[in-house]
């Protein structure tokens, strides 16, 4: 039997071949595959739309063969651009969204039956808290109308705790896409991503460094597959910047965000931040300096600022 290991951006890597109880499991596990139902095969985790994890493949690879399968690797280098990716995405959360929202409907619904069934349990024992009569022939009966009760009353209990957790996985699926777009969020990924670019760039240019006492750290610039892996990557990461830079501007033209800078704020200024006012103290090139109402110090960066005042005085909460 030939198994063979795929990569592509769209699918992320599988592998093809594979049937229970064949002895492959073992190597799979080993190295950090899993199974999934929904697409009836082995997968190795978070690595759609990524670089294939050579590493892990390779290892895998020398694993099953050594136990005797024939296995064939295909990998497909292309990366998706960010809207396809985006879009994907936004279409996968939504229907997780709505599968948490018909798993909660259901929990919800199996809750209401269970109280009924307490409360028709609770109905069947004798009124008024009447004790157990010892010795009685109504003894025998009277502990299992408790006992049933009891058991009734727990089903209930737990099944209300499972529908109010499976609502707040369903609440939490349901504003995925719009915290992924929160005004916030999409600055600090913007700058993470350019921090990424400048990392690569030093990888694949060589860089250095001084350090404590002069010493000079050199780090040559990549080679061969390793710089090979960069470009892709860098290429990668420069379309996602391109795609966020063009959401945020949306989002300030909309005024969902703001567009501060070293150039819209002076010292003196009071700027929002989470709730609050604050005095700026300095302007920075990324941020602000401030000191809240308290007297307490510290920084925001510019796109965290939510509204601003010229030249206030003091700060209020």
């Amino acid at each position: 039997m030939t198994l063979t290991i795929t990569h592509a951006a769209a699918e992320g890597t599988l592998i093809d071949g594979t049937s229970r109880g064949d002895g492959t499991s073992d190597a799979l596990k080993a190295n950090g595959w899993r199974w999934s139902r929904a697409i009836g095969s082995w997968y190795i985790p978070h690595s759609r739309d990524r670089e294939p994890k050579t590493a892990i493949i390779n290892r895998t690879a020398e694993q099953l063969a050594a136990a005797g399968f024939a296995v064939e690797i295909s990998i497909d280098y292309a990366r998706r651009a960010t809207t396809d990716v985006e879009a994907d995405l936004a279409e996968r959360r939504s229907d997780r969204a709505d599968a948490l929202a018909d798993r909660a409907t259901r929990r919800h619904h199996d809750a209401t039956e269970e109280a009924e069934r307490a409360a028709r349990a609770l109905r069947r024992l004798p009124e008024g808290g009447e004790p157990i009569k010892i010795g009685h022939h109504s003894e025998a009966g009277h502990r299992r109308a408790i006992a049933k009760a009891d058991a009734a009353i727990r089903r209930s209990i737990d099944a209300d705790s499972e529908a109010r957790r499976a609502q707040v996985r369903a609440d939490i699926a349901a504003s995925s896409n719009d915290a992924r777009y929160a005004p916030i969020t999409v600055a600090n990924r913007i700058e993470k991503l350019r921090a990424d670019i400048a990392g690569m760039r030093r990888r694949l240019d060589g860089s250095s460094r001084t350090l404590a006492g002069g010493y000079v750290e050199v780090t040559a610039a990549a080679t061969g597959a390793y710089a090979e892996r960069l470009e892709r990557e860098l290429a990668a990461v420069q379309d996602q910047l391109s795609y966020w830079q063009e959401v945020r501007a949306e989002q300030i033209a909309s005024g969902a965000a703001t567009d501060h800078s070293k150039d819209t704020i002076n010292v003196g200024d009071q700027i929002k931040y989470f709730g609050s006012w604050c005095i700026v103290t300095r302007v920075n090139p990324k941020s602000v300096s401030i000191t809240d109402a308290y007297g307490h110090r510290g920084t925001v960066p510019y796109a965290h600022i939510r509204e601003h005042r010229v030249g206030q005085s003091e700060a209020s909460s």
